[in-house]
């Protein structure tokens, strides 16, 4: 699944592992996105020292110069690992950087585990969150009450960077085997729960179940890639919608064979060549993107804003009116029709500006539409 936008946490899985096993899960996880509302974070395991997110490989080469490092393709980008015996955290360090040569994650291995009572914050963090996933696991090299233990998923951070732990373990005496700090698109490819993650603390394991992908990694690699030039949170520096377009055309290149995704690629695709003003290639790929998936209000939002910029009206209210149909309590979407409807039909502009307003109150991101449509209503308040 590639990453999407947020919504409610999935409940904990819990699945039971086949005798002879290390690890079994019912299903592939698919990685909730955290909600809008802050989940604790705090963290006393420090695992970036001298290494920080979004810094250049060749900083980070600069920096690390002497060790012992072990370099391989990521898909279009590179992994540089370091040993445990020569880290910095004292697990075995993975970092990963895109094809722009930002690192964009890293993930950090515990083989025999770092008990969770030495890091206390931590382990209050921990006991406030509920497990994204959790399963059943046992090593050999790890301290434990029995031959086999209940194992979690955990999954936190900030506004831009995702942060997630496997223990196995009760809490009470649990031990960190895996840890992975990212940007938040691509938290799911770099959950420590990816059948390549575990199978570097169960070495020859046969059956070692996991995290797998469903679509190819260059499709998830360069979207990912995308959302992370392009989303308004500037993850990595200020927006750039060309590198934005390149990784969503190479990622519909690629290929996905589930339709909604390769929809949402388009779409996608679509705002960064808006972005970019070309406005024909923009209108052409959201105009793909509902050929696959219809019916989508975002996307009918976002191509009515297409249809405006080109100067034609008709087409974009139509956008905003079947928008607004399919979802009536959208309030980008009111608040265009209100702005559709100024000139022609004040009476019913006030109307939608007055049911947007009622409809993004307390919604953070609104804040500069809602001081406009303040400033209509009273305007219009006054005809």
């Amino acid at each position: 699944m590639m990453p999407i936008k947020p919504g409610p946490r999935l409940g904990a899985t819990l699945c039971a592992l086949a005798l002879g096993l290390l690890v079994s899960a019912c299903e592939e996880l698919q990685l909730p996105t955290r909600p809008p509302d802050a989940l604790p974070s705090a963290s006393d395991l420090v695992l970036f020292k001298s290494a920080k997110l979004c810094e250049l490989k060749a900083a980070f080469l600069q920096t690390h110069q002497g060790l012992p490092l072990k370099r391989e393709a990521w898909g279009s980008g590179e992994e540089v690992r370091i040993p445990g015996a020569k880290s910095e955290s004292g697990a075995e360090e993975s970092f990963f950087f895109d094809e722009d040569g930002r690192l964009v994650g890293a993930v950090f291995v515990f083989p025999s585990g770092r008990g969770l009572k030495s890091y206390p914050v931590l382990q209050q963090t921990l006991a406030a969150l509920k497990p994204t996933l959790e399963f059943y696991m046992t090593l050999a090299q790890v301290p434990s009450r029995g031959n086999l233990d209940s194992s979690a998923l955990y999954r936190t951070g900030d506004e831009k960077t995702t942060a997630q732990y496997v223990t196995v373990g009760p809490l009470d005496s649990a031990q960190v085997l895996l840890a992975s700090m990212s940007i938040d698109p691509y938290a799911m490819l770099l959950s420590p729960y990816r059948k390549e993650f575990l199978a570097r603390i169960a070495r020859g394991q046969r059956d070692l179940k996991g995290a797998e992908d469903k679509e190819p990694f260059l499709s998830l690699q360069q979207f990912a890639r995308g959302e992370t030039a392009q989303l308004s949170l500037a993850y990595c520096g200020a927006r750039d919608h060309k590198i934005a377009a390149e990784a969503y055309g190479k990622a519909i290149a690629s290929g996905f064979t589930n339709k909604v995704q390769l929809a949402e690629a388009h779409h996608k695709l679509g705002l960064a060549f808006r972005g970019q003003g070309n406005l024909e290639r923009a209108r052409d790929e959201i105009l793909k993107s509902l050929a696959i998936h219809a019916n989508r209000p975002d996307v009918l939002n976002n191509l009515g804003d297409v249809y405006r910029d080109l100067g034609d009206k008709k087409k974009s209210f139509e956008a905003f009116e079947k928008a607004v149909t399919l979802m009536p309590n959208y309030p980008i979407a009111r608040f265009n029709i209100a702005e559709a409807y100024l000139k022609d039909n004040p009476k019913l502009a006030l109307s939608e500006f007055e049911t947007y307003l009622a409809l993004a109150e307390g919604v953070p991101e609104e804040h500069d539409r809602i001081v406009r449509a303040k400033k209509r209503v009273a305007e219009l308040t006054r005809r």
